[in-house]
């Protein structure tokens, strides 16, 4: 299992990295192994602000449909794009090429409320 040691993780796996004020967000290698093959991924368009733990998105499995849930405030910039051809970019790379978007960052006092990789490793009992 894959929790690189650079990011923040939220309880609901997703993973943050911060680049300045920007905020890259994804899915944990944990939480893609869980849900199995993803067939969709369904994000928000840019310009959208979301508050800590605020459902931004969902991505569909073969067999489940799940939530997706901010672990920081922020202002939408970006969404990966290569996700609408290539869904299956969160399974195989969910630490690089399956990112899902950019924010900017609201408030990295939020930070706090987010796990380091040593902790987010014990909540998921690996």
């Amino acid at each position: 299992m894959n929790i690189p040691t650079e990011l923040y993780y939220s309880k609901e796996h997703t993973w943050l990295k911060i680049e300045s004020d920007i905020g890259i967000i994804g899915i944990t290698d944990f939480a893609q192994s869980e849900l199995g093959e993803i067939v969709y991924v369904d994000l928000p368009n840019n310009g959208y602000t979301f508050k800590q733990h605020e459902v931004f998105g969902s991505v569909e499995a073969l067999k489940t449909v799940s939530d997706l849930f901010m672990p920081i405030s922020g202002k939408v910039i970006e969404t990966n794009k290569a996700l609408l051809k290539d869904p299956t970019l969160v399974n195989n790379e969910p630490f690089t090429n399956g990112w899902m978007m950019k924010i900017e960052i609201e408030s990295k006092e939020e930070l706090s409320n987010l796990l380091p990789a040593a902790e987010y490793q014990k909540t998921i009992g690996v």
